[in-house]
């Protein structure tokens, strides 16, 4: 079902109203377009910088082990070196997405210290490789509620802050579709898990849109996207997101299903991605797809990315179609 708007008592700022056909502000002069695809590490971490230049990349996300495992070789020096030297070439903005097998809520102990480390691992890959942002999801309680979920995350996460005192990599919970037992499907249960920690200022958000519409926000038109991206600021604070992952969804609003589509092939549809990509609050917010790489034996990472440019309106024009 979609969610019912709730909200904090917070200024709202006058340009993000979301009242009938309000039309967004021409988008404003901030920096470069930062846009890009998750891309692999296959033969040292190293490539990934290049494949993300031959997609016209200006932003990647990668991982920076095998995601399905726990363990991975330590980054050498010399790929280190060479990580540094291909991204500073380049210009790329990279983040990392951590591995899937980590669960920060688990009720499970051994799983929960397991995880905890695994963490504490990627945050240290992240940190040597001087990677910003580390992206993950909060993880499923797994049967032992949403509030005991929530205070495994915030423990793990003070117990990962101890050990990883002075980084600069900087944590996103991403938001998830709610399937199952995972939490971080609702921005309450975002700002729950941030500010419960001991240092939420290390902490960020990643919003997929994927997610967000699975788990029943409804992004689909202009007004749409306006009432969400208020109640976002309201309950979160905008300043706090920091990565948008645009990917379409193949099951309908509310269902709690995590399958990602092809930009405007899924039951999100073309307009949400047509707005947010001409919304100067968020021009500034690097923006990576996650959507299936073929389509039969088509590369479809060029043709989503092509399609997200497309959409562009550049100044001087209509305000949009």
């Amino acid at each position: 079902m979609p969610h019912t708007r709730t909200t904090r008592n917070l200024h709202k700022p006058d340009d993000l109203q979301s009242s009938g056909d309000t039309p967004l502000p021409g988008r404003e002069a901030q920096g470069p377009l930062l846009l890009g695809a998750h891309v692999s590490i296959a033969g040292g971490v190293h490539y990934a910088i290049r494949r993300g230049e031959e997609l016209g990349c200006t932003a990647i996300q990668v991982f920076t082990k095998n995601a399905a495992q726990w363990k991975a070789n330590p980054l050498s020096e010399e790929d280190v070196k060479k990580f540094k030297r291909e991204r500073a070439r380049a210009g790329i903005l990279v983040v990392v997405h951590d591995a899937y097998l980590i669960n920060l809520a688990s009720p499970n102990s051994s799983l929960l210290k397991k995880s905890q480390a695994a963490f504490i691992e990627e945050m240290e890959r992240a940190e040597e490789l001087e990677i910003p942002y580390l992206i993950m999801h909060p993880g499923a309680h797994s049967g032992s509620g949403e509030d005991a979920g929530i205070r495994s995350v915030a423990r793990s996460f003070n117990r990962v802050f101890r050990k990883t005192s002075g980084f600069q990599v900087k944590i996103l919970v991403e938001n998830t579709a709610g399937q199952g037992t995972a939490l971080g499907h609702s921005f309450e249960q975002l700002r729950r898990i941030i500010e419960d920690t001991a240092q939420p200022e290390r902490m960020g958000v990643c919003l997929d849109s994927c997610h967000a519409f699975a788990s029943g926000y409804d992004l689909r038109t202009r007004p749409d996207y306006l009432r969400v991206m208020e109640e976002f600021d309201e309950v979160i604070g905008r300043e706090s997101l920091k990565i948008m992952h645009l990917n379409d969804c193949k099951k309908g609003l509310g269902q709690k299903i995590d399958r990602h589509e092809h930009l405007g092939k899924g039951m999100l549809g073309l307009e949400f991605f047509r707005v947010v990509m001409n919304d100067p609050h968020f021009h500034h917010v690097p923006k990576i797809i996650e959507t299936p790489k073929f389509l039969g034996k088509l590369d479809m990472d060029p043709v989503n990315l092509s399609l997200l440019k497309g959409l562009i309106i550049h100044e001087g024009a209509a305000d949009h179609p």
